[in-house]
């Protein structure tokens, strides 16, 4: 077989990397260089190849350091069973790409992750090598992201915290049974266990750095997982509650969820079909309620039908419809708390709510100064000239509200 050149391997690992959604936006600290120096600096921004929720495009150099792998995990395209083509990167030309591209303002990091070749200890520390050879050999101050393997030596992966700015560690399924059915070689509870040893390690150095700025930095960005959407039977609610716990037992930073897409020569104990698009994006949108509207995962359920979000509505709109009594709301007058709970009503929108009503009563016309969404708005809320009276009780209002097609916005709640 010929030698691959490096641009092939970069076309091969690269597009093995994309079913890993967990490289979206960092939110790291900024590494800067002193004088100037050090190639990569950055002020603060996330840096990775996705849109953040603020609107910014951000990318990073995402991809495999090999697409093989000695493990069989029947939703991997890349397991040893797999008749893909295979390709390997040189901890060398890793760095080289890395800096070339980032030279060149390709990109503004990178994101690493691989296939577990001979063993999870030689793999973590090849990922390892790469990353200390940037931060350490070529003073790179860019963002690193780093896939870790759970089973590797804990040793391997305190030293990983030091260079990379943010590590995750892929939960894949939410059901214990289906991940050992489905990844045999792969342990939930070795994988939770990991996660734990990580969010110590995190606060450890997060309470040295407060007492001393000599402290080194470990993982600064945190961690986070990424679960498979359509692989098993779990049940979106199934989903919502495993990040639930996600976020509250290991303080994770986010959780990615990823459609399941059919591979070539797939397991029979797979489906035949990729699940709709659209419950990715309802699975984002209840992710976003858990963590910055305050809801509750048995409030998400609440609309749901047979433990599946609506896929022509969102999260929030199906949960005011469910409790009516709630509404209309006096924009005027009613608690932040309650604001983000409307329909359409956004985290920003409601903050120049509070702040704008300190001054005069708001009518519809401001509120359609302040949110884009006073259509979805309207059946839910009272201003100074502005009361729905029998609009929210009509019965076709769930039809009414429901969006014409469009472009998905993962952060529209």
């Amino acid at each position: 077989m010929p030698k691959l050149e490096t641009i092939d391997k970069l076309a091969i690992l690269a597009d093995a990397a994309k079913y890993d959604a967990s490289c979206a936006s960092s939110g790291a600290g900024g590494r800067t260089s002193r004088g100037g120096r050090g190639v990569g600096a950055t002020d603060g921004a996330g840096i990775c190849h996705a849109y953040t929720p603020d609107g910014r495009c951000v990318s990073l150099l995402k991809i495999l350091m090999t697409n093989y792998c000695m493990f069989d995990c029947a939703y991997c395209v890349n397991r040893i069973s797999s008749n893909v083509r295979r390709a390997r990167f040189t901890v060398e030309e890793v760095v080289a790409l890395t800096l070339d591209f980032y030279k060149r303002n390709y990109i503004e990091g990178l994101f690493l992750s691989s296939g577990i070749i001979r063993s999870p200890d030689y793999t973590m520390g090849e990922l390892v090598r790469i990353a200390q050879r940037l931060r350490c050999d070529h003073d790179f101050r860019g963002y690193i992201h780093l896939k870790t393997i759970p089973d590797a030596d804990p040793a391997l992966l305190d030293e990983a915290g030091l260079y990379a700015d943010r590590l995750s560690i892929n939960i894949e399924l939410a059901n214990a049974d289906a991940l050992s059915q489905l990844a045999p070689e792969k342990s939930l509870p070795a994988i939770r266990k990991s996660m734990g040893r990580l969010r110590l390690k995190i606060e450890d150095a997060k309470g040295e750095r407060a007492k001393s700025r000599k402290a080194p930095r470990y993982a600064p960005s945190g961690q986070s997982t990424q679960m498979i959407v359509g692989a098993d039977s779990a049940r979106d609610i199934d989903i919502v509650g495993t990040s639930a716990l996600l976020y509250a037992n290991y303080s994770l930073k986010r959780v990615y969820y990823s459609a399941f897409s059919p591979i070539p020569d797939s397991s029979a104990a797979l489906p035949l079909k990729a699940p709709p698009l659209m419950r990715e994006h309802r699975l984002y949108q209840a992710d976003w309620l858990l963590r910055y509207y305050g809801f509750t995962v048995d409030e998400i359920a609440t609309g749901a039908q047979g433990g599946m979000l609506d896929l022509a509505l969102d999260p929030k709109t199906t949960w005011a419809l469910a409790n009516r009594a709630l509404f209309p709301v006096d924009v005027n007058r009613a608690p932040y708390e309650m604001l983000i709970r409307i329909p359409g009503l956004g985290v920003r929108a409601a903050q120049r709510i509070v702040a704008t009503r300190r001054f005069h009563r708001l009518r519809l016309a401001d509120l359609s100064r302040l949110t884009t969404s006073i259509r979805k708005m309207t059946p839910f809320i009272c201003a100074a000239d502005w009361r729905p009276g029998a609009l929210t009780d009509e019965a076709d209002l769930a039809a009414r509200l429901k969006p014409p097609a469009r472009q998905l916005d993962l952060f529209a709640v």
